[in-house]
């Protein structure tokens, strides 16, 4: 009778079929009618397609057949595996591909930032010192220096004002200042209209 660990261990991998890469390189024991045949299913595939012509050359049509068909489900498996493999790989080249582009782009970028940022400091440096933001003055020039001609700025409709408010006249202060204090100044009695008699 079998003990508890063996049928484990022999059940572990039948419901979880390995799948793409890991089953290229994996090592079979393949049990077919002449016993079991051991290796990568590569290996296996070899082994039956010999197996399959040397009962061929023998005469037994059952068996070269039986080989042939053993054979055959290895070449599947193998195709299958391949075909994973390949799939994985394209995704990967196109996610590499994806990324490598991305980092074009942001090099792109950059440059063109960079270019950008060179020629506004290249025409900033270029640019004549007169022309600034500042109003000229008589003073500033002078005969040396042509002055450039500046067009004359578009006249927006300008809104009539309306009429002043005259101003309404002051009090009159006090003639002294109290406790002797002179930091105001008296009063101007000479020009101011004399009271009527």
């Amino acid at each position: 009778m079998r003990s508890s660990k063996s049928r484990s261990r022999g059940n572990k991998n039948r419901n979880n079929r390995p799948t793409g890469g890991s089953l290229i390189n994996r090592v079979f024991d393949s049990s077919g009618p002449d016993g079991k045949v051991r290796g990568t299913p590569q290996q296996i595939i070899e082994k039956y397609n010999q197996l399959h012509r040397d009962a061929q050359l023998s005469g037994d049509r059952v068996n070269a057949e039986n080989f042939a068909q053993h054979a055959e489900h290895y070449l599947r498996m193998l195709a299958e595996a391949q075909k994973e493999v390949d799939a994985k790989r394209e995704e990967q080249e196109a996610q590499n591909r994806e990324r490598q582009a991305e980092r074009d782009r942001e090099r792109a970028d950059r440059l063109k930032a960079q270019e950008a940022a060179a020629n506004d400091s290249a025409a900033v440096q270029d640019e004549p010192e007169t022309q600034s933001d500042l109003v000229d003055t008589p003073e500033a020039k002078t005969d040396d220096q042509p002055q450039p001609e500046k067009a004359p700025a578009p006249q927006a409709e300008k809104k009539p004002r309306r009429p002043r408010q005259p101003r309404k006249p002051r009090a009159p202060k006090a003639d002294a200042a109290p406790d002797g204090d002179t930091s105001q100044p008296a009063p101007d009695t000479g020009s101011a209209p004399e009271a009527a008699e």
